[in-house]
């Protein structure tokens, strides 16, 4: 089966962005010319009549950078001041360019306890659905000024890899895009492995795939190929069809929905009796 001709005819989009794809490695601070290509990627998404959603990383770094402060603190609490500016600021921009092509953005923030409390969880999986049928793009992070579970677990959350799974798998989407620093996922560490291949398409998540994340960490970002495997094998298993991209270029985003060979392509497979709360309680 050709997955990727499928790919045009997705209804309802995740699409994920990590740190290391909105800041300028240089100054820590925006690349307000890669948001204003995303923005314009995902309007038009919407234009088609697809249900958007954007997760989004980046509000340590962007409150980070306000305060002058060189690189990511490691203090709880000053990460935790960072999300606060940095997420009000990122919100400020989102909001700017969606309405430059006519598009209603709202924010999501969640934590740990929206998923695994069940009123939470069904009241975050109304407020999602309201907002698509009303035809607002959510715009979603994880409330880093409030939890520090989430800023204590990065290496768990994998710089919202594992969130954007998450809501997919609470919203019933059927097409996750991960857009990292990667260009997909290799046999090996291409960094060191010169002789390592990459895989274009998976169409069943086994053990052996798994123990393939192993790759080294963005300065920027938190998100290994360790948390994206897990983000394939919740998505898959609520049988969303996920791909793992580099996202230098978020023209990216329109060349996957054509079903050009960007990318690695996990097959949405999914299990007969899905229960998302069984998968978020292996990230705890």
């Amino acid at each position: 089966m050709n997955y990727r001709e499928l790919l045009k005819d997705k209804k309802r989009i995740v699409v994920k962005v990590g740190s290391s794809s909105l800041i300028h490695k240089e100054t820590n601070k925006l690349d307000l010319r890669k948001l204003e290509v995303l923005v314009r990627e995902l309007s038009d998404l919407h234009n088609q009549g697809k249900d958007v959603v954007l997760v989004t990383s980046g509000a340590v770094a962007v409150g980070a950078s306000a305060f002058g402060m060189h690189g990511k603190p490691v203090e709880l609490k000053k990460k935790q001041a960072c999300s606060a500016v940095g997420q009000a600021r990122l919100m400020m921009i989102y909001q700017k360019l969606f309405s430059e092509y006519n598009q209603m953005a709202a924010q999501i923030l969640m934590t740990k306890n929206t998923m695994v409390n069940n009123l939470n969880r069904i009241n975050a999986r109304n407020t999602f659905e309201e907002l698509l049928e009303l035809g607002a793009i959510p715009v979603v992070n994880e409330n880093d000024s409030i939890s520090s579970y989430e800023l204590e677990m990065l290496e768990s959350f994998g710089d919202n890899d594992t969130l954007s799974a998450v809501i997919a798998g609470l919203i019933g989407a059927d097409l996750l895009i991960l857009l990292s620093d990667i260009d997909g996922l290799f046999t090996d560490d291409p960094n060191t492995n010169p002789d390592a291949e990459f895989i274009d398409t998976v169409e069943e998540l086994d053990d052996r795939l798994l123990s393939m994340g192993k790759g080294p960490k963005s300065k920027v970002g938190t998100g290994g190929m360790a948390t994206k495997l897990t983000a394939a094998e919740i998505a898959t298993s609520a049988g969303a069809d996920m791909i793992i991209a580099n996202g230098r270029d978020f023209h990216i985003i329109h060349k996957l929905i054509e079903g050009r060979k960007y990318g690695t392509l996990f097959a949405g497979n999914k299990k007969e009796e899905f229960y998302l709360i069984d998968y978020i309680e292996k990230l705890l």
